[in-house]
């Protein structure tokens, strides 16, 4: 049995479909890498709706949850909730990410804010230019604009 009689006749019919007509049809096919891609898709929503759900929560230094939270404590919890371990602090959280460029960025990545090669902050990418995030003391965690042209993106694998 060839690999092409093994695709439904549909797709055999059309050349190529694309993965969304696959899903429409409720057929599947096998493409190289994409489950990986696809399982840190679902991790990143699920750690972005983690965070999501945490709006309002009191900043606190070093706080980790799951009531009150710092920066980096935030992204740790949230993906902790959705299945991966993050290391403490943005800098750690920023070398253990895959590393991608802005045009690149999808909801749920991961936002590093920095000064030269220091990264200060951390928050999730929620699309449309904004992140949650847990900015400071006397703030709670929100979602707000990228304010700074100054953020390296990161995605946790």
């Amino acid at each position: 049995m060839t690999a092409l009689n093994r695709v439904p006749s549909f797709v055999a019919r059309a050349g190529t479909a694309s993965a969304l007509t696959l899903a429409a049809v409720g057929s599947s096919i096998a493409i190289p890498g994409a489950a990986t891609e696809a399982s840190a898709a679902t991790l990143a929503t699920k750690a972005l709706k983690i965070a999501a759900s945490k709006k309002g929560s009191p900043y606190q230094w070093g706080a980790t949850g799951p009531r009150r939270f710092d920066c980096s404590g935030l992204t740790l919890y949230s993906f902790k909730k959705a299945g991966k371990k993050l290391p403490r602090t943005a800098a750690q959280q920023y070398n253990k990410t895959r590393h991608i460029s802005a045009r690149s960025r999808r909801a749920g990545d991961l936002v590093f804010f920095h000064r030269g090669s220091y990264v200060y902050h951390v928050g999730i990418y929620a699309g449309h230019g904004k992140i949650w995030h847990a900015p400071r003391t006397g703030a709670v965690v929100r979602l707000e604009k990228i304010w700074t042209k100054n953020v390296w993106y990161g995605r946790v694998r």
